[in-house]
């Protein structure tokens, strides 16, 4: 990385492996020397190392015992955890135990491999009161089983009701068929097919001049 014609080659120390990238601080000195004609640099490469506690450790290129390679421009790593990022909320999961006793608890730990330093502490251990699968099993049973009494009672109950319609319909039919037997039978006096309206007419006349004569007899 260069910045202002200074610069800090990444290859004069090991490569980071936790992601983090370094810290880069700039340093010039406008002191001009015999050796060393545009001034003197500095360049200091913080990097996050979480196993180095604070202050950490300075180290120097492993190409350039004293730091320099030029006499002009020197270059240092600097390794500590204060270089990590804070601690959040994302650097920690909870991890759940199971329910005992009616018993849960919920441990905070920190995500590994733990690349932050300071910010938040872990949370306190939680405890809550659970239901274990017991309880939940007795619960689903003791629901069937109400369930089930529930659905025979209601069968019974429509059966008998059934049973009592049925009985009341066969009542109502037989009283209706002992009504139709008891109805007298009705005279037809419709002409019949083939009958002759005017010989009972003629017949009737006739009949009723006998009667008149034999009354006057």
């Amino acid at each position: 990385m260069t910045l202002d014609g200074i610069t800090s080659p990444a290859e004069l120390f090991h490569p980071e492996s936790l992601g983090i990238p370094d810290v880069i601080f700039f340093y010039r000195s406008n002191d001009v020397t015999q050796s060393c004609s545009s001034g003197r640099s500095t360049t200091i490469r913080v990097r996050c190392s979480p196993q180095k506690t604070v202050p950490g450790s300075l180290s120097l290129p492993g190409t350039c015992s004293d730091g320099t390679c030029d006499g002009c421009n020197f270059h240092f790593l600097w390794e500590s955890a204060a270089a990590c990022p804070l601690c959040s909320v994302a650097d920690y999961h909870a991890i759940v135990s199971s329910c005992v006793a009616g018993i849960q608890k919920t441990t905070y730990v920190w995500r590994e491999p733990k690349i932050c330093s300071g910010g938040i502490s872990l949370p306190e251990q939680r405890v809550t009161i659970c239901k274990t699968i017991d309880f939940w099993l007795k619960v689903g049973i003791s629901a069937g089983t109400c369930t089930a009494i529930l659905l025979t009672v209601l069968t019974c109950y429509f059966w008998k009701k059934n049973q009592k319609l049925e009985f009341k319909y066969s009542k109502l039919v037989m009283n209706a068929t002992l009504k139709d037997c008891d109805l007298p039978a009705a005279d037809s006096c419709a002409i019949m097919e083939g009958e002759d309206v005017e010989d009972d007419l003629i017949f009737t006349s006739k009949k009723s001049l006998f009667g008149k004569i034999k009354s006057f007899t």
